[in-house]
């Protein structure tokens, strides 16, 4: 287990196919090449705002500028009117713009995840997202939203994989480009994170990860690298991780080399929040404004460095420049008061959501082809712990209050025109949920009443009164610390009403000292804990009480907490008393049922059984990796699947997980469904594919192997010593199963439909391939079912024979495209310098060897239909 020292070294809180017309004909042709239209598209050139910044920069003296290098507070940049800068404001994250409030904040949309929105492949439907994300920031009041997260799916125990899109560097940097520019062309800014080499939560403030170039270069600042290149985000949020020994804030390769240097990169480098690590040295590098506000690093600091000849004045005006340059990207001129934050729940948002979701449901297996279910003749069981509860997204600064959530069983009934059962299954708490639901004040309104006090000894008069509808106060960011000062104390009171009688469990949580009454008596004591968990990132470990308690009537909860620093031996540590502070609540009644038998009744009474397994945002978050590959817990969920599947062998598994998880019951269950996690239209998503309302057309962006000890990065995760070893270097994911050969589970790039599609033969519009001389592959995709449908045609690339090993094949292209029954479309896919070349190390450049390529035309990245060759006949290198 990690400690709070190797986890918080920080005083902040460690928080274009181009088709022809279609050939009407139900047989795919071959195809001969003609050239496309217009195959590469131009970028709209910005109005001038590093010459407005450069003006603006003139005019400030020293002291403002250095100002201008930290935060103003947790989420905004400093203003300074009289000099007409304005503040921005940010607002994570990537599956919608949350706010200023960590948990039950302003209510927002909440978009599929990361790897969801990757699963549908689909470019165009990113940027609308990107479009739409932007209304959404713009109703927060923000101007900068951080995202999108393109860290690379290393492992698949990784706690953020579910907000990241794949383990592919290209189909990521791709995805990543068109979200940016959809989100900056409506006047949002994208700050793109996390630069780089972050991808593992555990020690993730002080692991050092290392690795050898080539690796660095081709997998990991790739998607950087493309999106800068495609669609020049406004900003870069570097990594809490060192990188071969410096940490990504100070790492002058990385952030100055390549970034500024090669890349030539005129935006702005932001902390990720806490994540600075020094004074002179990140300002050197290239890490402009330190995320949250601190006085550690920064202000009289810098003017020292000054004075001692650790930092030039060109330092300090080059980052003042690309902070004026960013606020005028996003803010101009304008110094209007901060608007509230608002709502705006639009239809249009909803239906591109849902269409999202839809598209992203990946289907795995059909046997028999179970789906699509008859909505009007079926008898539906619908089972299992995740089947009646909103599983929208993971954990962490990806989460946020959705406008509404959608569950998977009020769909089904909703879509179904037959019987609709239910059954639970089993439990997959790792926590005890929330106890919100049943918590009101003395009047029977949801609520939970918070009394503030100045100082942490609960004297004097109440300063501020909050009334919150959430027992998850998690207040490292909404603690009113204008009114109460640095050190505060408060007492949280609600009333939890049972619906049934019996010995029922409350658990607590908390973050600095805290105590727990039940109708008076104290009932946990953790004032001085030192056992650390995984929850709001720096709390204990979950403690619970049974209390017996009658249906429908009220027992008091009341909390005391401070914000004093715990466990205590963090004082002297990090040489502070306060910090922050906050609890959580949570509350399940006893179990009055057998569950799984309960289950296989309602299986085998039932013509199709659907049973929603999977994870959730307490397995799945920002701050902790996961522990295992199985389903949790303690194999309760395997065995539900198991049970079912023999009670009725007409079984569809639905599951719902952000990464990979094991499927010992895989090669028994004849319909399996990859759900993700898909935000607040999850359960009608769902419901859309299993009655054949929409055709699922996702791939999987990442594989999913049968065990974890088929994985890459096996034998070196998640490191030891503070440090990790990227031994697999450039094999991961399906270029480790390749170059093993080992048999995953379910192939990268895989997906099924409710229809099937005919790949024609593949031409090219010339042999070779040079510099400035891009190839054209050309071929036809046919719809040969009785459906509407999309397929996403992956194009892969071999080098036959290269000086340096390289992997049997790279995705180096993808086109979706939607087709009617018998319809047939061509498309024409440009193959650039980037589709050939990999990273010399010896010649510190990108390089493309002469000598034959072979493009792999394929479903998958282990079902491969059409091919063709060709060549570059003389090498040639490249650094940008």
């Amino acid at each position: 287990m990690e400690s709070t020292l190797e986890r918080h070294l920080a005083d902040s809180i460690d928080p274009n196919a181009s088709p022809l017309e279609s050939v009407d004909t139900a047989t795919t042709p071959g195809t001969e090449f003609s050239p496309p239209e217009s195959p590469f598209q131009k970028q709209a050139i910005p109005k001038d705002s590093r010459q407005t910044a450069r003006e603006k920069l003139a005019a400030l003296d020293l002291e403002e500028k250095v100002s201008l290098l930290t935060a103003a507070d947790f989420w905004r940049t400093k203003s300074i009117p009289e000099k007409g800068i304005p503040a921005i404001k940010t607002s994570d994250g990537p599956n919608g713009a949350r706010g200023g409030i960590f948990v039950g904040g302003t209510k927002a949309a909440l978009f599929p995840c990361g790897i969801s929105l990757a699963a549908t492949w689909n470019k165009s439907l990113l940027y609308k997202v990107g479009q739409h994300l932007a209304d959404e920031t713009k109703a927060r009041s923000a101007n900068l939203l951080l995202a999108p997260t393109v860290c690379m799916h290393r492992h698949p125990l990784g706690g953020r994989n579910f907000e990241s899109f794949s383990e592919d560097p290209l189909l990521t940097g791709k995805l990543a480009s068109q979200y940016i520019q959809g989100l900056q062309s409506k006047g949002v800014g994208a700050a793109i994170k996390h630069f780089v080499a972050n991808e593992q939560e555990t020690f993730r403030m002080t692991i050092d990860s290392i690795m050898m170039e080539r690796p660095l270069r081709e997998l990991y600042l790739r998607p950087f690298e493309i999106a800068i290149r495609e669609a020049n985000p406004w900003a870069v949020m570097s990594s809490y991780n060192l990188i071969n020994g410096v940490h990504a804030d100070e790492n002058i390769h990385t952030l100055k080399d390549i970034l500024r240097g090669e890349w030539g990169y005129d935006g702005a480098v932001i902390s990720d929040w806490g994540g600075t690590n020094s004074t002179a040295e990140s300002l050197k590098a290239g890490c402009d404004i330190e995320f949250p506000f601190s006085t550690k690093w920064r202000f009289e600091k810098v003017l020292q460095a000054l004075r001692d000849g650790k930092l030039l004045k060109e330092d300090i005006d080059r980052a003042a420049e690309n902070v004026l340059t960013l606020v005028d990207r996003t803010k101009g001129n304008d110094m209007s008061e901060e608007a509230a934050e608002r709502e705006d729940n639009r239809e249009e948002t909803r239906l591109l959501i849902r269409q999202a979701g839809a598209e992203g449901l990946t289907l795995l297996k059909n046997e028999g082809n179970i789906l699509p279910i008859n909505p009007k003749t079926a008898r539906v069981a619908v089972i299992g712990p995740n089947a009646n509860r909103a599983i929208a997204g993971g954990g962490g600064s990806a989460s946020l209050n959705p406008y509404y959530n959608t569950l998977p069983l009020d769909s089904i009934r909703a879509a179904a025109q037959n019987e609709v059962t239910y059954a639970q299954g089993c439990h997959i708490y790792k926590w005890l949920p929330v106890a919100s639901r049943y918590c009101t004040d003395k009047s029977g309104k949801p609520c939970v009443t918070l009394e503030w006090f100045s100082g942490d000894q609960f004297q004097g008069d109440v300063v501020v009164q909050q009334r919150r509808t959430n027992t998850d106060l998690f207040l490292w960011d909404s603690a009113p610390l204008a009114e109460l000062g640095p050190q505060w104390s408060a007492v949280a009171t609600t009333y939890l009403t049972p619906t049934q009688t019996g010995k029922h469990t409350i658990s607590y949580m908390t973050v600095g000292p805290g105590r727990l009454f039940v109708d008076g008596k104290l009932a946990l004591d953790l004032w001085d804990w030192t056992e650390e968990g995984e929850a709001m990132f720096d709390g204990s470990i979950d403690y619970m009480v049974e209390v017996d308690m009658q249906a429908g009537k009220p027992v008091e909860l009341r909390v005391e907490m401070t914000n004093e620093l715990r466990p205590i031996a963090k004082q002297k540590v990090f040489n502070m008393t306060h910090r922050y502070g906050g609890c959580r609540i949570g509350f399940k009644q006893e179990d009055a049922v057998d569950y799984l038998q309960e289950a296989i009744d309602a299986a085998k009474a039932a013509d199709v059984a659907v049973v929603v397994i999977g994870l959730d945002a307490e397995w799945e978050s920002e701050g902790y990796d996961r522990k295992t590959m199985d389903l949790p817990s303690d194999g309760s969920q395997d065995r539900l699947v198991e049970a079912i599947v023999k009670a009725n062998p007409r079984t569809v598994v639905v599951n719902q997980s952000g990464s990979p998880v094991t499927m010992p019951w895989a090669d028994k269950v004849p319909t399996i469904l990859q759900a993700w996690y898909q935000g607040q239209e999850a359960g009608n998503a769902l419901a859309d594919v299993l009655f054949g309302f929409k055709n699922p057309s996702g791939k999987l962006p990442c594989t999913f192997p049968r065990r974890i000890e088929d994985t890459p990065a096996y034998h070196n995760w998640p490191g030891e010593n503070l440090r990790v070893l990227y031994g697999e270097g450039l094999y991961i994911g399906y270029r480790h199963y390749d170059r093993a050969q080992i048999a995953p589970l379910f192939a990268f790039g895989h997906g099924l439909s409710y229809t099937t599609f005919e790949y024609g033969r593949v031409s090219v519009s010339q042999k070779t391939l040079g510099a400035d001389a891009p190839i054209h592959m050309i071929m036809a995709v046919t719809n040969t079912g009785s459906v509407a449908g999309s397929e996403t045609i992956q194009i892969y690339v071999r080098d036959e024979k290269s000086k340096l090993p390289r992997p049997e094949k790279e995705l180096v292209a993808f086109e979706k495209v939607s087709l009617e029954p018998d319809e047939t479309k061509h498309i024409t896919i440009p193959l650039d310098k980037y589709a050939v070349g990999y990273y010399d190390d010896s010649l510190r450049t990108w390089i493309a060897e002469e000598g034959t390529f072979k493009i792999l035309v394929g479903a998958s990245a282990a079902d491969i239909r059409q091919s063709a060759s060709f060549v570059v006949e003389e090498s040639f290198t490249w650094i940008k």
